[in-house]
């Protein structure tokens, strides 16, 4: 059964990897030449659009949405490390164990319930900016919260197995291994 979930645990690392490397590689180096292309606009032609001022907050949000599995995968998310820089790997299991048991997944539980029929019912709309020459299919967007958050729960799920390992006293370096 262990070699399963190991399976299990590398397939689901890899497409957060996978996720991460895609955002990184595309999404962010296109949120840096619409913000650059947003400055030249307004300082050397003086002059803005309403739809790239919104591609930029948008471009950030999927950055920031979907970047969130990959975050948790490479450990990256802010912690208060007072008192976990000072415990033992099978204390740190417990507490990563439990913070996503208590905070994680209910909070997951609750962003994907209320987003997921907040984007279907902006998709059968065809939402569209308010704002005169905005972006046209806002459901794409809203359709980030719900799949960044699946990212992050499948992640934080993957983070509760690898903790019940360790506290189980299995080798980290197996669970490490890129399977």
């Amino acid at each position: 059964m262990k070699p399963r979930i190991l399976k299990i645990v590398h397939a689901c690392d890899r497409l957060n990897q996978w996720v991460g490397s895609v955002v990184v590689t595309t999404a962010v180096f296109l949120f840096i030449g619409i913000i650059f292309s947003n400055v030249v606009m307004r300082y050397v032609f003086n002059t803005s659009f309403v739809f790239m001022a919104e591609l930029e907050w948008h471009v950030f949000a999927f950055i920031f949405l979907l970047g969130a599995g990959f975050t948790l995968l490479h450990d990256g998310h802010v912690r208060v490390d007072i008192f976990y820089s000072m415990m033992n790997e099978k204390q740190q299991a417990w507490v990563n164990f439990f913070g996503v048991l208590l905070l994680l997944i209910p909070s997951c539980y609750l962003v994907l319930t209320t987003t997921v029929p907040w984007v279907i019912d902006a998709y059968k709309v065809g939402e569209t900016s308010i704002d005169p020459g905005g972006i046209p299919a806002r459901f794409l967007i809203k359709a980030a919260l719900p799949a960044g958050y699946f990212l992050m729960l499948i992640q934080g799920l993957l983070l509760a197995v690898r903790s019940l390992l360790i506290i189980m006293g299995h080798p980290v370096e197996d669970l490490n291994d890129a399977g």
